[in-house]
């Protein structure tokens, strides 16, 4: 399924871009393009029911011809409608072709969202269907695709119905045996289901497979590490040194009870006969990058190297810096680098150099740290930060630089014991489940769209008072078929909304690397007072300053990505608070919102968030991040993860060198992942 996108009916040169900014460059991954969500039109309304900041539908009567309204950069037109029970005025912006569709007389359905102008409400920019494709459509399912701008949901799906019956089917990579087992549809039944599903239990029988299909790659690619990593002795054997006990002792704090024994933990594992494979799940705050700097002093005092990547190069650069100046303040006997992308060519090439001489024995970095130029002399012990940006392959290059080093993993996202044992089924779990008692708790609240202004005055006083702050919105830029705040259109909306002297920047992941680093650098040096963003700041920097964290479509994220989030705020000796907004005012939305109001303990947060959702929830809480399983959620896909976990060792079992008949595809398809990368913050 390698075709190009271009190959498709409909789809030239400049739709082929759009799509490339979507990742999709051909069939196959069009195909695996799925919807975010699904749609009904609803039911009519009169138009005396219209309540306004919400989606209506109205049937309605043209009364008169279009007026058209011309702006600087915005054309609007406008358009009186009635039905029995009154009228109300249609809204559109910048397109002009609409007075030769909304002729004085002629009868419409309007589909859209209503705001208000003064008293009256008005629906603005709605759909607009003939009466009667109303009534074949109504009880519908319409899929919503991840979007950008100059590309509809409508589009996407035509583009895929077209791909999925004209191309052949990639060939099916379970055995009969596992389809019938455990109750799966085949591959090309799934994808028609998820695209073009009939109702709601069509998509839960393809939602059934494809979350089973992705859990049981990512789970037998984790297996295969385990396998790997069973019973490796420890080439790197390491005991406690002065260095650190001084080190501990000079701190201007001590370590809290969790901190201690996780410290014990891994003091253990380095002195043993066996190599070290750890994971250290600590919640925001908790001081997992202390016992980290602990374990890599421990090793570099033991006459060896070792290596802390993390997933950005900002937080790289930080954890540099804070390493420096513990150099300078205790007078530790360790020799730092930094190794990251944006290095010029020469100075990579001295740092790569110093590395493998040996010169240098405290590493950090980011992805450059696995690139095939880097040699390590002796590396003896390997620290990812936020295991959950770096995939499983990745890991494998990083443990592979040498002999088998010791591992340490880190994620602040906090998933009950467990998943995280199924996901984590290669490591020895530690979990810090503490907060530092100087930490002052955050302050939250969670709140409707009515509440922005006073948000906004809030934001406006802390920036006053020399504080910074962040804004959350879930998409890049503004979709026609989607109602969620967007980045860019929202930096000019917070432009407006507060004084010129408040510098207001945006931060997206599509942006390119260097251009992120250098808004970052700016936030972290309070050059900017307000960044607008979507999640990719959720493990980005470490911004002491910022006492504001305000996500719109608050709905739209799950918990522990919230909970992420609000741990980017709370980090210095002001206090912090966080202001979730949500743009739907029903009672389960705000049910589930209010955990995060309850407490600040993401452990807390993660059991609450299964219990309430639960696997009955069809569709979850889509994740607006970067790496992600496209479709599968652990919590609300419990059921396919464990039926995924049971595949996997029962295949393992009976064939574990993948070589039967039956498994060659399964085999194939393994070998083929460059990497395979999940956010547990998607629960």
């Amino acid at each position: 399924m390698s075709i190009p996108i271009t190959d498709v009916k409909g789809v030239g040169e400049k739709t082929a871009k759009l799509l490339e900014k979507l990742s999709i460059n051909t069939v196959s991954d069009l195909i695996d393009y799925y919807p975010r969500d699904y749609d009904k039109l609803g039911d009519l309304i009169p138009i005396s029911n219209v309540i306004p900041l919400q989606t209506a539908v109205v049937k309605g009567t043209v009364t008169g011809n279009v007026k058209l309204f011309k702006g600087k950069r915005t054309t609007i037109c406008e358009v009186l409608i009635k039905d029995e029970s009154g009228v109300m005025n249609v809204r559109f912006f910048n397109m002009p072709y609409i007075k030769n569709v909304l002729k004085p007389g002629s009868v419409h359905v309007f589909r859209g969202k209503t705001s208000l102008r003064g008293k009256q409400i008005i629906l603005d920019q709605p759909q607009i269907l003939k009466p009667e494709d109303y009534n074949d459509m109504k009880d519908e399912l319409i899929p919503i695709y991840p979007l950008t701008k100059g590309l509809s949901s409508k589009s996407i799906g035509k583009y895929v119905y077209y791909s999925i019956y004209n191309y052949p089917a990639e060939p099916e990579v379970f055995p009969e045996k596992i389809l019938t087992e455990f109750d799966i549809p085949d591959h090309r039944e799934a994808l028609k289901k998820i695209h073009f599903p009939k109702d709601e239990n069509e998509v839960s029988i393809a939602k059934k497979r494809l979350s089973f299909e992705e859990f049981f790659f990512f789970l037998m690619a984790i297996r295969r590490n385990k396998a790997l990593a069973k019973e490796t002795p420890n080439n790197f054997v390491c005991f406690e040194t002065a260095d650190t006990v001084r080190l501990l002792e000079a701190l201007p704090y001590k370590l809290t009870n969790a901190q201690k024994k996780v410290w014990a933990e891994i003091k253990e594992d380095l002195s043993s006969n066996k190599c070290m494979n750890r994971l250290i799940q600590g919640d925001v705050g908790s001081g997992k990058t202390i016992i980290a700097f602990l374990s890599l002093i421990e090793v570099c005092a033991n006459g060896y190297q070792g290596a802390l990547m993390a997933p950005t190069e900002v937080l790289a650069l930080q954890h540099y810096e804070t390493i420096c100046s513990f150099i300078k303040k205790y007078g530790l006997n360790i020799k730092p680098a930094l190794l990251v992308g944006s290095l010029k060519a020469s100075e990579k090439k001295d740092v790569q150099e110093k590395i493998k001489s040996g010169e240098v024995n405290f590493i950090i970095g980011t992805h450059a740290l696995i690139q095939d130029k880097v040699e390590f002399k002796n590396l003896a012990l390997v620290v990812t930060d936020e295991q959950h940006r770096f995939g499983v392959k990745q890991r494998e290059s990083f443990v592979g630089k040498g002999k088998v080093p010791h591992v340490i993993v880190m994620s602040a996202t906090p998933i009950p014991r467990t998943l995280s044992i199924i996901f984590y089924g290669d490591l020895d779990i530690s979990v810090i489940d503490e907060l530092p008692a100087e930490r002052l708790p955050i302050k939250n609240c969670v709140v409707n769209t009515s509440y922005r202004e006073k948000a906004y005055k809030f934001i406006e006083k802390e920036v006053a008072s020399g504080h910074q702050a962040y804004v959350i919105c879930p998409m890049v830029n503004e979709s026609e078929e989607s109602d969620l705040e967007n980045v860019i259109d929202y930096a000019d909306k917070l432009r407006e909304a507060l004084p010129d002297s408040i510098i207001v920047s945006y931060l997206h992941g599509q942006m390119k690397p260097a251009l992120k680093n250098e808004i970052m650098e700016d936030f972290a040096a309070g050059k900017i007072h307000v960044l607008v963003s979507t999640t990719v700041i959720e493990v980005g920097i470490n911004v002491p300053n910022a006492t504001v964290m305000m996500v719109e479509n608050a709905e739209k994220f799950g918990l522990a990505s919230l909970h992420q989030l609000r741990g980017r705020v709370g980090r210095g000796d002001a206090q912090s608070y966080c202001i979730f907004i949500s743009s739907k005012n029903d009672e389960k939305t705000f049910e589930r919102l209010n955990i995060l109001n309850k407490s600040n303990d993401g452990f807390y947060i993660a059991s609450e968030d299964m219990r309430l959702r639960g696997p009955g929830d069809m569709f979850g809480v889509r994740q607006s991040g970067d790496f992600e399983f496209k479709i599968a959620n652990v919590f609300s896909d419990a059921g396919a993860l464990k039926a995924a976990d049971m595949a996997v060792d029962e295949v393992l079992k009976e064939d574990p060198l993948l070589n039967n008949e039956d498994h060659v595809l399964i085999k194939k398809k393994i070998e083929e992942m460059k990497t395979f990368e999940v956010d547990f913050r998607s629960i």
